[in-house]
């Protein structure tokens, strides 16, 4: 028996607008475009992936899962999400190496500090 990851789904108001933001935060590609259905990958035939799929309601609290990225340059990759249309959020995180970001539909997810811990 064999278990692979496919993909991480996440509701969005707009499936291809934030699908599209994050494919360009990732510099990832987009391997599935329709209006209530946005996939991108790291490469179209790698796994895993990100799934936006349309949702009926609004993001009402902080997600219960979010995605960690350890850049090379922390500070660097802030100020480029942040120019995308990211936002910095205070979620109680206090003061942590790490920042805590939102995607343009409030989406929470962690820039690390640089170097392995």
């Amino acid at each position: 028996m064999s278990l692979e990851w496919e993909q991480t789904t996440i509701d969005a108001d707009d499936p291809a607008r934030l699908g599209r933001w994050w494919a360009e935060a990732l510099t990832w590609v987009i391997v599935d475009e329709g209006t209530d259905v946005f996939e991108i990958r790291p490469t179209a035939d790698r796994v895993p992936g990100l799934l936006f799929l349309r949702a009926d309601h609004a993001k009402m609290a902080k997600n219960r899962l979010h995605l960690d990225f350890r850049p090379d340059d922390q500070a660097a990759e802030v100020e480029r999400l942040v120019a995308l249309g990211a936002s910095r959020v205070d979620i109680g995180q206090g003061s942590q190496p790490w920042v805590v970001l939102a995607d343009p539909e409030g989406n929470e997810f962690c820039v690390l500090g640089s170097g392995s811990t």
